[in-house]
């Protein structure tokens, strides 16, 4: 027989099953007062879309980028701190110092190690092309207007290209070749025209050109392997107390007791501190921004962004230092921009046949084995795909 249920009512609620002692209540919660719930709309009013999210990114990475430009030409060529490798290394101790905070307590990446005495020397050999190209940059500085400066810059492609044909002999399609002779032409169309011309000033930013592109062929080679491959944070944190190590005795000897000048001179001038501390601070942004663009966007559109930023710090330049430029400067320095653009295509177009032509052979491959495993189950031997033109 069935027992019947009962049914129980109070005042003021609804009426509900009698519920035994095993039997589950359901917790409803809560409803928050209204405060609440007027602070958390205010909350999701005042919180960034993704697409602002990443618009103030991209204006981050050309505000530091340029910012860092700025700065150490004005702080090497009117302020009179004219101590380029001694700025670098506070750029290095900046970064080291930076980017420790950003992994072990902000946790932007995860932490990465070390694993092997290789995998040290590896970044250490990186780390001395990595001073080598910074303090020639910020050399070059010294003697060129940050315009011309930027045009050299723009020339990275024609040496990446040279150094992976000499180091690794690997070989790029004609048309990237050919996309790289507006790049070499319009540099030297705005050299011929350059009024501020130095020839020390021009061979050191071509060394700092070279010194990047020669990084950036070697990091690909030496950490190809899986186990040693750092993400760009944890590379920085190991490579910027490296090369602020390196630089160390090259400042002293160079350069002299530059700590003890820039001391004494911030005795009487204390503007030189906050100028130091700006600059060194700005210049691990770039690297930081540099990492936030590639997450929130792609690797291609920090490119895209990098062959605009060399015209767009070129303008910002010459509005605030008023340094002279010619017509036939401009147009070398726009005819390396198209160049060094015709080059990210070709690379891009060489790229995407190199990955159709694999996914093809791959697929080929496939359908080779599928078929032998579906024929040759006839008479259970393998069977041979020949081909019957020889």
């Amino acid at each position: 027989m069935v027992e019947a249920q009962t049914w129980t009512t109070r005042r003021m609620s609804n009426p509900r099953l009698e519920t035994g002692a095993n039997d589950q209540m359901l917790d409803i919660p809560v409803t928050p007062p209204g405060d609440v719930r007027n602070n958390n709309m205010s909350w999701s009013y005042f919180s960034f879309s993704p697409n602002l999210m990443t618009a103030m990114i991209i204006a981050s990475w050309y505000f530091s980028n340029i910012g860092v430009l700025l700065l150490n030409k004005y702080l090497l060529s009117f302020y009179g701190f004219r101590y380029p490798i001694f700025l670098t290394m506070l750029h290095m101790l900046s970064c080291a110092a930076y980017s420790y905070a950003a992994i072990n307590f902000l946790e932007l990446v995860p932490l990465q190690h070390i694993h092997s005495k290789r995998q040290f020397l590896k970044i250490l050999a990186l780390s001395a092309i990595f001073c080598f190209s910074v303090v020639c940059g910020n050399t070059s500085l010294r003697y060129l207007p940050v315009s011309f400066n930027q045009a050299i810059g723009a020339t990275t492609p024609f040496f990446t290209a040279i150094f992976a044909f000499v180091i690794t002999c690997k070989k790029e399609s004609g048309e990237v070749y050919l996309a790289l002779v507006p790049v070499v032409f319009g540099i030297v169309l705005a050299s011929n025209s350059e009024p501020l011309f130095h020839l020390f000033g021009f061979l050191v930013c071509l060394g700092s050109t070279a010194g990047r592109a020669l990084k950036s062929v070697v990091q690909g080679i030496i950490l190809t392997s899986e186990a040693e491959k750092l993400h760009s944070m944890n590379l920085l944190l190991y490579m910027a107390p490296m090369a602020a190590m390196i630089l160390l005795p090259f400042t002293l000897y160079i350069e002299g007791n530059v700590a003890a000048v820039t001391a004494e001179k911030a005795k009487g001038d204390p503007f030189i501190v906050f100028l130091l501390i700006g600059n060194a601070t700005v210049a691990y942004l770039v690297n930081l921004t540099n990492f936030l663009v590639t997450k929130h966007t792609s690797a291609l559109t920090l490119q895209v962004l990098g062959n605009a930023k060399a015209a767009v710090a070129a303008v910002v330049s010459v509005l605030i230092f008023r340094n002279p430029v010619t017509v036939m400067g401009i147009t070398g320095f726009a005819v390396t921009l198209m160049g060094v653009v015709l080059y990210s295509e070709a690379k891009k177009r060489s790229k995407d046949g190199a990955v159709n032509e694999w996914s093809l052979i791959k697929a080929s491959k496939e359908w080779i084995r599928e078929t032998n495993l579906s024929f040759g189950s006839l008479n259970q031997q393998p069977w041979i795909l020949i081909n019957p033109y020889g």
